[in-house]
């Protein structure tokens, strides 16, 4: 029987040091056994490799940035739907959610379709607001504290004892010492990402992530857990392998039971000497290491892409443990000309 052509469209198609998760997105959907995926790529800026990658990505638009505002992303999406019909949109970076949840009803209206947390889900899941989220569903957080000017930061600092971990809003964590690179710390990721900047308690122990796929409902459609073998100084995952802990399991399940989430996600997770788990982050979409669930065996790029159709999907309920990803970086080489249609006319 001939499998149905989806067409897909999906962000975060960046490649660098701290690699978007849309080209591993689009490898999950490629891979798909319930569909054919034609990708239509959304790019920012024109040197994604994504967008280049054409075994991959069959077309490319560039898109406003999310500080551009909602309106102007929502009509710079009417005219790529009108030209391409698409079925679904997987958007996979912070800073962009909110944005498509917003217009997540304005685009189905449309016959577009995406599968993503509730403004509400979002927002209490800020990197602001953990404690009080660790409070609310019984789930172990450091502590942390909003700054919000580089004045109050030296009273702030006194809650904590050095080292403490300086986050920015959407991206970036830096390791401090001492009241001068903290000072540091904060002015960079406030330029960059705005504020509030989050001071976060240190704990020592050893990294752990989870992605998976809520259904909206409490119920846990996928979950993979990963081990960090190596990391790189931003602090990113370049090398990780699958593992099983019952401990963790129940806890991702705790986590989609009692918030409902709907969506693909990512829980980052430190384990201390003492064996207890600390939430330290929850990224609102799926992670740029998601091939790895993909290769062990739960493609949640897929049973994303068929819950955003509102189609039943049978929970995954194991992977293979012991599988390593590794991450690497090769060069393209690509026509001038592609480079100067996609910077020109916004479409390649």
């Amino acid at each position: 029987m001939t499998k149905q052509i989806l067409t897909i469209a999906v962000t975060g198609l960046n490649a660098i040091d701290s690699p978007g998760p849309g080209v591993p997105v689009i490898r999950g959907l490629k891979e798909a056994k319930a569909f054919n995926a034609r990708i239509i790529g959304l790019s920012y800026e024109s040197l994604e490799p994504g967008i280049y990658m054409h075994e991959l990505v069959d077309k490319t638009y560039q898109i406003p940035y999310p500080s551009s505002g909602v309106e102007v992303l929502f009509e710079r999406l009417k005219y790529i739907h009108n030209q391409e019909k698409l079925d679904v949109i997987i958007p996979n970076f912070d800073a962009e959610m909110f944005s498509f949840i917003k217009l997540a009803s304005e685009l189905k209206s449309m016959g577009v379709h995406t599968f993503l947390p509730t403004a509400e889900q979002f927002e209490e899941r800020q990197k602001m607001n953990l404690p009080d989220f660790g409070k609310k569903y019984d789930i172990t957080v450091p502590a942390s504290e909003a700054v919000f000017t580089a004045g109050k930061l030296a009273e702030v600092l006194k809650e904590f004892e050095f080292p403490v971990v300086v986050k920015g809003k959407f991206y970036d964590a830096k390791i401090v010492y001492n009241y001068e690179q903290a000072l540091s710390a904060f002015n960079d990721m406030a330029a960059k990402w705005g504020v509030p900047v989050i001071l976060q308690e240190f704990v020592r122990g050893t990294e752990f992530d989870v992605t998976g796929l809520g259904d909206g409902k409490g119920n846990t459609v996928a979950a993979v857990l990963m081990r960090k073998q190596y990391i790189t100084d931003k602090g990113k995952a370049w090398g990780g392998i699958a593992i099983t802990d019952e401990k963790l399991l129940k806890l991702t399940k705790h986590f989609i039971k009692e918030t409902k989430w709907g969506g693909g996600f990512e829980l980052e997770f430190m384990k201390d000497k003492e064996g207890e788990f600390y939430l330290m982050e929850i990224n609102p979409r799926i992670p740029a290491w998601v091939y790895l669930a993909v290769g062990v065996g739960q493609n949640i790029p897929e049973a994303l892409t068929l819950l955003a159709l509102g189609e039943k999907v049978k929970p995954y309920t194991s992977y293979e443990s012991g599988k390593m990803f590794i991450r690497y970086s090769w060069d393209m080489i690509v026509e001038l000309k592609e480079f100067e249609m996609i910077s020109t006319t916004g479409e390649l």
